[in-house]
């Protein structure tokens, strides 16, 4: 429907009446101005009312079709305000309750264009016009800045405020629809801060209050864009200017990172400090929920010091104050990040960064074993110790309970010597000091386990979880030695070996002196190895001439200072 004064409809109307058929013909001097929509677009949000301010291009033509004006041949819309007396009568009528993108042929009468003086050569005096119009904009100084927002995500903790920063995408048109920008096309953010002057007032406005992910409608009157200049050739003057938004990133320059707990061990006896050596699991996205990052895919944790600026200092921050175990989120701003310039093509200028972490382990390179006793006998006189040959059951596992590998899927559990380098330092020393039927757990960390290179099925740099239970113990000898005396040996030596006293000791009589000694708990071999094999290495030691017997002259003894005591240690 169009819009015509209260007098103007009254003569439409008798007209009408008295002629009882539609006007196609030149109209008389007391006709209205004759309108033809016949293109109406669906959706009208708004028509032309007066003292809008409005912009269409036009054909004019006299009644015979011959054209004396036309915009789109100069190139250039016209633009003006309606109702004001600034335009002929008749097309200040014509154009009024026009949609944007509407087409309308108005037949404009002479009293209401250029009358019987007619406008120079170009229109003849008393003549009817015709003008094709198609309505381009439509604003008025009274407009504000519009937002419709069209999706918004479940979560919005935080809105766009003035002196954030922003990363968002874009796509910019008319108000009639025609494009002239898009970020898209660049294939890359706009990037800019909000509320300062570096964006048109319009723009600065209507970006206030949009969370990261919400995509939002923008509509901005021309005095609050461009004006009257424009913008080169793709923003003409006093254009009405509509943006779609998505909001990809915002932060401030003053913004610390954020951390979200999102699970904590139930115990916790240790949480990280400057200076430890950190095993753990990420998923890295940015804030509109896009990965650049995942050390799952690589089936490998990040390994990194803590607080020594080996990762970003965001990170270097955030990994400090955590359990073993403890899940927890990380938002941090670009300048605790990479900054202005980003990464590559991986991560870009000004991002926030949005870290997931699981901690699987950490250590510090000071750190020693770490020994816990769950159960003990009651009675315990005798402990394990370097040298002795002891048999145990064990767990080994990750910090994180993935089972590494167990004593139970073997057929036998394990025997070793303490000391001998049998195993890896942290477990040795773990396996000291228990009773048998003692059970342990013991944390080892990586420089006392594996190492940073780790082993077959052990990552690197990892601290290992063990279940201890010692089943066997036997006591042993220093190393070098085959037997020891427990306590001092007989003095003078060899008529107690001569058992038979025929002044010669040959290997049967020998065998026999030294298992007497180990059955009466004066002497020891060395447990784990063949005994007979062991005395016979050491008859041979003794037998300096190697007729098959000792004799008095052989014998030497190997002795050192203990308390002032000679001692002997070994034949």
């Amino acid at each position: 429907s169009f819009r015509l004064s209260q007098m103007g409809s009254i003569f439409a109307l008798i007209f009408l009446c008295v002629t009882g058929t539609h006007v196609s013909s030149s109209p008389g001097p007391l006709e209205d101005v004759v309108i033809d929509r016949y293109d109406i677009p669906r959706v009208c949000p708004r028509e032309v009312q007066t003292g809008d301010f409005v912009r269409y291009h036009y054909n004019g033509t006299f009644t015979d079709g011959k054209k004396f004006d036309s915009s789109h041949e100069r190139g250039a819309p016209f633009s003006g305000q309606v109702g004001l007396g600034r335009l002929i009568t008749g097309l200040d009528r014509g154009v009024q309750g026009m949609c944007v993108n509407e087409r309308r042929k108005v037949t404009v009468p002479p009293h209401l264009a250029y009358g019987s003086i007619g406008a120079g050569d170009v229109i003849p005096a008393d003549t009817v016009l015709v003008f094709d119009v198609v309505l381009l904009d439509i604003w008025n100084t009274e407009d504000k800045v519009q937002t419709r927002t069209l999706s918004k995500p479940e979560s919005c903790k935080r809105l766009v405020e003035a002196t954030d920063f922003i990363r968002y995408h874009y796509n910019g048109t008319l108000l009639n629809g025609v494009p002239f920008d898009s970020s898209h096309s660049r294939n890359g953010t706009y990037d800019t801060y909000v509320g300062m002057g570096y964006l048109i007032k319009g723009m600065d406005e209507g970006l206030i209050g949009m969370c990261v992910g919400e995509t939002r409608t923008i509509i901005i009157p021309p005095f609050l864009a461009y004006e009257e200049k424009g913008y080169g050739t793709v923003i003409p003057s006093q254009a009405t200017l509509v943006f779609e938004v998505f909001m990809i990133d915002l932060f401030n320059p003053k913004d610390d990172i954020a951390v979200v707990v999102k699970e904590v061990p139930k115990t916790c006896t240790r949480k990280t400090v400057v200076g430890d050596y950190i095993r753990y699991h990420y998923n890295g996205t940015f804030q509109d929920g896009s990965g650049f990052d995942t050390s799952y895919q690589r089936n490998s944790t990040y390994n990194t010091y803590i607080g020594m600026g080996y990762v970003i200092q965001g990170m270097d921050k955030a990994l400090q104050g955590l359990c073993i175990g403890e899940k927890r989120r990380v938002i941090l701003p670009p300048h605790m990040a990479y900054g202005e310039k980003g990464t590559g093509d991986l991560i870009p200028g000004s991002a926030v960064l949005v870290f997931d972490i699981h901690v699987i382990d950490f250590h510090n390179p000071k750190d020693l074993i770490e020994i816990k006793v769950t159960s003990k006998p009651k009675k315990c006189n005798l402990t394990s110790e370097v040298d002795d040959l002891i048999q145990y059951r064990y767990n080994c596992s990750l910090m994180d309970g993935t089972l590494l590998y167990s004593s139970d899927h073997y057929e036998n559990a394990p025997i070793t010597t303490l000391g001998a380098n049998k195993v890896i330092e942290g477990l040795d020393e773990g396996l000291r000091g228990m009773c048998v039927g003692e059970k342990r757990v013991v944390i080892v960390p990586p420089h006392l386990g594996h190492g940073e290179n780790g082993a077959k099925g052990v990552p690197s740099s990892a601290v290992l979880h063990f279940e201890l239970e010692l089943l066997d113990l036997q006591k042993g000898v220093p190393d070098g030695y085959m037997f020891v005396w427990l306590g001092d040996s007989p003095d003078p030596l060899f008529p107690a070996m001569d058992l038979n006293k025929d002044l010669s000791v040959p290997l049967e009589e020998f065998t026999a002196f030294i298992n007497l000694q180990v059955a009466e708990g004066t002497g020891r071999l060395r447990p784990g190895m063949d005994a007979d094999g062991i005395i016979k290495d050491m008859f041979n030691n003794q037998d300096r001439n190697s007729d098959g017997k000792i004799v008095a002259e052989e014998l030497k003894l190997k002795v050192e200072e203990d308390s002032d005591k000679a001692r002997h240690e070994e034949l």
